[in-house]
Protein backbone atom coordinates (compact mmCIF):
# COMPACT_ATOMS: atom_id res chain seq x y z
CA UNK A 1 0.00 0.00 0.00
CA UNK A 2 1.35 3.36 -0.49
CA UNK A 3 1.79 6.20 1.72
CA UNK A 4 -0.82 8.09 -0.01
CA UNK A 5 -3.63 4.98 0.10
CA UNK A 6 -2.42 4.79 3.75
CA UNK A 7 -2.76 8.13 4.44
CA UNK A 8 -6.45 8.11 3.21
CA UNK A 9 -7.23 4.76 5.42
CA UNK A 10 -5.79 6.86 8.37
CA UNK A 11 -7.56 9.77 8.09
CA UNK A 12 -10.99 7.46 7.12
CA UNK A 13 -9.98 5.16 10.30
CA UNK A 14 -9.80 8.76 12.66
CA UNK A 15 -12.79 10.48 10.91
CA UNK A 16 -14.80 7.03 11.84
CA UNK A 17 -13.46 7.26 15.37
CA UNK A 18 -14.18 11.06 15.79
CA UNK A 19 -17.42 10.30 14.79
CA UNK A 20 -18.56 7.46 17.24
CA UNK A 21 -17.05 10.12 19.60
CA UNK A 22 -19.19 12.56 18.94
CA UNK A 23 -22.11 10.19 18.50
CA UNK A 24 -21.74 8.86 22.29
CA UNK A 25 -21.42 12.53 23.42
CA UNK A 26 -24.81 13.07 21.55
CA UNK A 27 -26.46 10.32 23.09
CA UNK A 28 -24.79 11.12 26.84
CA UNK A 29 -26.25 14.37 26.26
CA UNK A 30 -29.76 13.05 25.50
CA UNK A 31 -29.40 10.93 28.27
CA UNK A 32 -28.86 13.48 30.77
CA UNK A 33 -31.88 15.77 29.33
CA UNK A 34 -34.16 12.51 29.24
CA UNK A 35 -33.21 11.54 32.95
CA UNK A 36 -34.67 15.49 34.20
CA UNK A 37 -38.07 14.16 35.39
CA UNK A 38 -39.73 13.59 37.99
CA UNK A 39 -42.11 16.13 40.79
CA UNK A 40 -40.63 19.61 41.35
CA UNK A 41 -42.79 21.21 44.76
CA UNK A 42 -42.94 25.53 44.32
CA UNK A 43 -43.83 27.91 47.02
CA UNK A 44 -44.89 31.21 45.51
CA UNK A 45 -46.12 34.56 45.94
CA UNK A 46 -46.87 35.44 42.13
CA UNK A 47 -50.19 35.38 41.14
CA UNK A 48 -51.83 32.16 40.21
CA UNK A 49 -52.49 32.46 36.74
CA UNK A 50 -48.83 34.18 36.27
CA UNK A 51 -46.84 31.13 37.52
CA UNK A 52 -48.92 28.54 35.44
CA UNK A 53 -47.83 30.86 32.39
CA UNK A 54 -43.96 30.71 33.55
CA UNK A 55 -44.64 26.78 34.61
CA UNK A 56 -46.59 26.18 31.24
CA UNK A 57 -42.95 28.09 29.53
CA UNK A 58 -40.93 25.62 31.93
CA UNK A 59 -42.77 22.27 30.58
CA UNK A 60 -42.20 23.19 27.24
CA UNK A 61 -38.76 22.52 27.63
CA UNK A 62 -38.99 20.02 30.41
CA UNK A 63 -42.18 18.15 29.95
CA UNK A 64 -41.52 15.32 32.01
CA UNK A 65 -41.36 17.44 35.26
CA UNK A 66 -44.10 17.56 37.33
CA UNK A 67 -44.15 21.29 39.09
CA UNK A 68 -46.51 21.43 42.37
CA UNK A 69 -47.28 25.09 43.60
CA UNK A 70 -48.18 26.11 46.91
CA UNK A 71 -49.05 30.31 46.73
CA UNK A 72 -50.13 32.86 49.34
CA UNK A 73 -48.55 35.91 50.28
CA UNK A 74 -45.00 36.28 51.14
CA UNK A 75 -45.53 36.28 54.70
CA UNK A 76 -47.70 33.38 54.95
CA UNK A 77 -45.64 31.38 52.79
CA UNK A 78 -42.34 32.04 54.86
CA UNK A 79 -44.40 31.35 57.83
CA UNK A 80 -45.30 27.86 56.11
CA UNK A 81 -41.70 27.42 55.60
CA UNK A 82 -39.94 28.15 58.97
CA UNK A 83 -43.09 26.01 60.26
CA UNK A 84 -41.82 22.98 58.01
CA UNK A 85 -38.19 23.40 59.18
CA UNK A 86 -39.48 23.66 62.75
CA UNK A 87 -41.21 20.44 62.13
CA UNK A 88 -38.29 18.76 60.21
CA UNK A 89 -39.26 18.83 56.79
CA UNK A 90 -39.20 21.52 54.66
CA UNK A 91 -41.46 20.86 51.70
CA UNK A 92 -40.56 23.02 48.78
CA UNK A 93 -37.14 22.54 46.22
CA UNK A 94 -37.76 26.17 45.02
CA UNK A 95 -38.88 29.59 46.37
CA UNK A 96 -40.02 32.68 44.48
CA UNK A 97 -41.43 35.28 47.14
CA UNK A 98 -40.99 39.22 46.74
CA UNK A 99 -37.79 40.38 47.71
CA UNK A 100 -34.13 40.26 48.99
CA UNK A 101 -35.23 40.94 52.25
CA UNK A 102 -36.98 38.76 52.79
CA UNK A 103 -34.26 36.33 51.07
CA UNK A 104 -31.57 37.21 53.97
CA UNK A 105 -34.30 35.96 56.45
CA UNK A 106 -34.45 32.45 54.91
CA UNK A 107 -30.59 32.71 54.09
CA UNK A 108 -29.81 33.45 57.99
CA UNK A 109 -31.99 30.44 58.88
CA UNK A 110 -29.96 28.07 56.80
CA UNK A 111 -33.05 27.42 54.47
CA UNK A 112 -31.09 28.03 50.91
CA UNK A 113 -28.48 26.42 49.30
CA UNK A 114 -25.96 28.42 46.95
CA UNK A 115 -26.31 27.99 42.78
CA UNK A 116 -24.34 29.89 40.76
CA UNK A 117 -26.72 29.94 37.51
CA UNK A 118 -25.24 29.60 34.66
CA UNK A 119 -27.82 31.73 33.24
CA UNK A 120 -26.50 35.12 35.11
CA UNK A 121 -25.37 37.23 32.15
CA UNK A 122 -27.11 40.48 31.43
CA UNK A 123 -28.42 40.20 35.05
CA UNK A 124 -27.03 43.67 37.08
CA UNK A 125 -24.73 42.70 39.74
CA UNK A 126 -27.02 44.02 42.62
CA UNK A 127 -29.39 41.33 41.67
CA UNK A 128 -27.58 38.67 42.46
CA UNK A 129 -26.72 37.41 46.30
CA UNK A 130 -22.70 36.95 46.84
CA UNK A 131 -23.29 33.78 48.04
CA UNK A 132 -25.21 32.64 45.03
CA UNK A 133 -28.22 31.65 47.34
CA UNK A 134 -30.66 33.85 45.40
CA UNK A 135 -30.98 35.95 42.39
CA UNK A 136 -33.65 38.23 41.24
CA UNK A 137 -35.86 37.41 38.54
CA UNK A 138 -38.35 40.73 37.42
CA UNK A 139 -38.35 44.35 38.54
CA UNK A 140 -41.95 45.18 39.87
CA UNK A 141 -41.97 48.79 41.40
CA UNK A 142 -44.76 50.01 43.22
CA UNK A 143 -46.87 53.25 42.40
CA UNK A 144 -49.99 55.16 42.22
CA UNK A 145 -52.89 53.64 40.84
CA UNK A 146 -55.98 56.11 40.44
CA UNK A 147 -59.34 56.02 38.71
CA UNK A 148 -59.23 58.06 36.11
CA UNK A 149 -63.17 58.29 36.38
CA UNK A 150 -63.19 59.93 40.19
CA UNK A 151 -59.62 62.01 39.70
CA UNK A 152 -59.65 65.03 37.59
CA UNK A 153 -55.91 66.45 38.83
CA UNK A 154 -53.80 62.91 39.60
CA UNK A 155 -51.35 62.75 42.34
CA UNK A 156 -47.68 63.47 41.07
CA UNK A 157 -46.14 61.61 43.96
CA UNK A 158 -46.70 59.43 47.47
CA UNK A 159 -46.96 62.50 49.51
CA UNK A 160 -49.82 64.32 47.59
CA UNK A 161 -52.17 61.59 49.21
CA UNK A 162 -52.27 62.58 52.82
CA UNK A 163 -54.21 66.14 50.91
CA UNK A 164 -57.49 66.98 51.24
CA UNK A 165 -58.05 65.82 47.94
CA UNK A 166 -57.78 62.73 49.05
CA UNK A 167 -59.28 62.07 52.10
CA UNK A 168 -60.93 58.77 52.57
CA UNK A 169 -59.96 57.87 49.77
CA UNK A 170 -56.68 55.95 49.31
CA UNK A 171 -55.95 52.29 49.63
CA UNK A 172 -52.78 50.10 50.84
CA UNK A 173 -51.63 46.94 51.20
CA UNK A 174 -50.37 45.53 54.45
CA UNK A 175 -46.96 45.09 54.88
CA UNK A 176 -48.44 42.02 57.57
CA UNK A 177 -49.55 40.12 54.95
CA UNK A 178 -47.26 41.17 51.37
CA UNK A 179 -44.28 40.76 50.74
CA UNK A 180 -43.57 44.06 49.16
CA UNK A 181 -45.61 46.07 51.07
CA UNK A 182 -43.70 45.10 53.71
CA UNK A 183 -39.96 45.83 51.63
CA UNK A 184 -41.79 49.51 51.18
CA UNK A 185 -42.65 50.00 54.19
CA UNK A 186 -38.82 49.76 55.61
CA UNK A 187 -37.54 51.92 52.53
CA UNK A 188 -40.22 54.56 52.70
CA UNK A 189 -39.99 55.25 56.42
CA UNK A 190 -36.01 55.97 55.78
CA UNK A 191 -36.73 58.06 52.99
CA UNK A 192 -36.55 61.80 52.75
CA UNK A 193 -39.65 63.73 53.23
CA UNK A 194 -41.75 60.73 53.80
CA UNK A 195 -40.69 58.71 57.05
CA UNK A 196 -42.90 57.40 59.86
CA UNK A 197 -44.90 60.96 59.22
CA UNK A 198 -45.93 60.16 56.20
CA UNK A 199 -47.80 57.06 57.75
CA UNK A 200 -49.39 59.24 60.41
CA UNK A 201 -50.31 61.42 57.84
CA UNK A 202 -52.21 58.85 55.97
CA UNK A 203 -53.84 57.14 58.76
CA UNK A 204 -54.74 60.92 59.51
CA UNK A 205 -56.14 60.91 55.83
CA UNK A 206 -57.86 57.78 56.48
CA UNK A 207 -56.37 54.96 53.96
CA UNK A 208 -57.58 52.05 54.17
CA UNK A 209 -55.15 48.93 54.57
CA UNK A 210 -56.72 46.02 53.12
CA UNK A 211 -54.46 42.15 52.87
CA UNK A 212 -52.89 42.55 49.78
CA UNK A 213 -51.88 44.20 46.49
CA UNK A 214 -54.87 42.21 44.75
CA UNK A 215 -57.59 44.26 47.29
CA UNK A 216 -55.79 47.21 46.12
CA UNK A 217 -56.58 46.50 42.38
CA UNK A 218 -59.98 45.85 42.90
CA UNK A 219 -60.93 48.82 45.29
CA UNK A 220 -59.65 50.95 42.86
CA UNK A 221 -60.96 49.44 39.47
CA UNK A 222 -64.60 49.39 40.42
CA UNK A 223 -64.26 53.18 41.75
CA UNK A 224 -64.71 51.95 45.40
CA UNK A 225 -61.47 54.06 45.99
CA UNK A 226 -60.07 56.59 43.77
CA UNK A 227 -56.30 56.49 44.54
CA UNK A 228 -54.04 53.23 45.62
CA UNK A 229 -50.56 52.17 46.22
CA UNK A 230 -49.87 49.39 43.58
CA UNK A 231 -47.12 47.15 42.35
CA UNK A 232 -46.47 48.37 38.62
CA UNK A 233 -47.71 45.25 37.03
CA UNK A 234 -50.69 44.95 38.19
CA UNK A 235 -52.07 48.61 37.19
CA UNK A 236 -50.90 48.40 34.11
CA UNK A 237 -52.55 45.18 33.41
CA UNK A 238 -55.90 46.08 34.39
CA UNK A 239 -55.78 49.21 32.22
CA UNK A 240 -54.95 47.64 28.99
CA UNK A 241 -57.61 45.11 30.25
CA UNK A 242 -59.70 48.16 29.52
CA UNK A 243 -60.26 49.82 33.24
CA UNK A 244 -60.71 53.20 33.74
CA UNK A 245 -57.37 53.78 35.72
CA UNK A 246 -53.95 54.89 35.20
CA UNK A 247 -50.47 54.37 36.85
CA UNK A 248 -47.93 56.81 38.33
CA UNK A 249 -44.36 56.06 39.10
CA UNK A 250 -44.21 58.74 41.83
CA UNK A 251 -42.28 61.72 41.89
CA UNK A 252 -40.40 61.01 44.81
CA UNK A 253 -38.92 57.18 43.29
CA UNK A 254 -40.11 54.32 43.42
CA UNK A 255 -39.39 51.62 46.14
CA UNK A 256 -39.08 47.84 43.67
CA UNK A 257 -38.86 44.69 44.70
CA UNK A 258 -37.09 41.71 42.71
CA UNK A 259 -39.27 38.62 43.28
CA UNK A 260 -35.80 36.42 43.99
CA UNK A 261 -35.73 32.73 43.39
CA UNK A 262 -33.66 30.11 45.32
CA UNK A 263 -33.48 26.60 46.49
CA UNK A 264 -34.11 25.04 49.27
CA UNK A 265 -31.24 23.42 51.48
CA UNK A 266 -31.71 19.93 51.16
CA UNK A 267 -34.00 19.35 48.56
CA UNK A 268 -33.84 15.90 47.68
CA UNK A 269 -34.90 17.31 43.50
CA UNK A 270 -31.88 19.44 43.36
CA UNK A 271 -31.32 19.01 39.59
CA UNK A 272 -35.03 19.62 38.50
CA UNK A 273 -34.74 22.98 41.31
CA UNK A 274 -31.32 23.55 39.06
CA UNK A 275 -33.23 24.00 35.66
CA UNK A 276 -36.14 25.65 37.02
CA UNK A 277 -33.85 28.66 38.39
CA UNK A 278 -31.87 28.41 35.00
CA UNK A 279 -35.19 28.44 33.16
CA UNK A 280 -36.55 31.83 34.54
CA UNK A 281 -32.91 33.29 34.41
CA UNK A 282 -32.53 32.34 30.81
CA UNK A 283 -33.11 34.97 27.77
CA UNK A 284 -36.18 32.12 27.31
CA UNK A 285 -37.80 32.51 30.40
CA UNK A 286 -37.17 36.69 30.78
CA UNK A 287 -38.81 36.86 27.42
CA UNK A 288 -41.98 34.83 28.80
CA UNK A 289 -41.53 37.03 32.31
CA UNK A 290 -41.92 40.07 30.00
CA UNK A 291 -44.96 38.63 27.96
CA UNK A 292 -46.85 37.53 31.22
CA UNK A 293 -46.32 41.79 32.16
CA UNK A 294 -43.29 42.06 34.04
CA UNK A 295 -40.21 44.40 33.73
CA UNK A 296 -37.42 41.66 32.91
CA UNK A 297 -34.38 41.87 35.30
CA UNK A 298 -32.18 40.58 32.35
CA UNK A 299 -30.73 43.37 30.04
CA UNK A 300 -31.78 43.35 26.65
CA UNK A 301 -35.16 41.31 26.91
CA UNK A 302 -38.16 43.45 25.69
CA UNK A 303 -40.41 45.72 28.66
CA UNK A 304 -43.68 45.34 28.27
CA UNK A 305 -45.86 48.40 27.15
CA UNK A 306 -46.76 50.72 29.74
CA UNK A 307 -43.74 49.94 32.28
CA UNK A 308 -40.25 51.45 32.47
CA UNK A 309 -36.84 49.32 31.93
CA UNK A 310 -34.62 48.72 34.60
CA UNK A 311 -32.57 51.97 33.44
CA UNK A 312 -34.99 54.11 33.70
CA UNK A 313 -36.76 53.50 37.19
CA UNK A 314 -35.89 56.24 40.00
CA UNK A 315 -35.20 53.66 42.46
CA UNK A 316 -35.94 54.27 46.09
CA UNK A 317 -34.11 51.99 48.06
CA UNK A 318 -32.06 51.39 51.37
CA UNK A 319 -29.37 48.87 52.60
CA UNK A 320 -30.82 45.69 52.57
CA UNK A 321 -28.86 44.39 55.57
CA UNK A 322 -30.83 47.17 57.87
CA UNK A 323 -33.92 46.64 56.45
CA UNK A 324 -33.67 42.75 57.09
CA UNK A 325 -32.63 43.77 60.95
CA UNK A 326 -35.58 46.09 61.02
CA UNK A 327 -38.48 44.48 59.69
CA UNK A 328 -40.06 42.69 62.23
CA UNK A 329 -39.90 46.13 63.91
CA UNK A 330 -40.75 47.70 61.66
CA UNK A 331 -44.26 45.60 61.29
CA UNK A 332 -44.72 46.14 64.80
CA UNK A 333 -44.77 49.63 64.79
CA UNK A 334 -46.95 49.65 61.85
CA UNK A 335 -49.22 47.41 63.46
CA UNK A 336 -49.67 49.70 66.76
CA UNK A 337 -50.14 52.90 64.09
CA UNK A 338 -52.76 51.26 62.45
CA UNK A 339 -54.38 48.87 65.12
Amino acid sequence: MNKKMTGMVAAGITAVLLAGCQGAEQQTAQAGTEALSGTLTLYTSQPEADVQTLIDGFNEKWPEIQVDVFRSGTEEVVSKVLAEKQAGSVLADVLLVADSVTFETLKEQELLTAYESPELEGIPEEYIDKDHMYTGTKVITTGIVYNTDLVRTPPAGFSDLTGEAYKDSVIMPSPLYSGAAAYNLGVMTRTEGLGWEYFQGLKNNGVTVDKGNGAVQNAVVSGEKACGMLVDYMAVRSENDGASVAFIYPEEGSPAVTEPVGIVNGTRNEELAKAFVDFILSEEGQTLTAEIGYTPVKSGVAVPEGLKGIDEIKPMSWDTAELYQTREADKERFSQLFQ
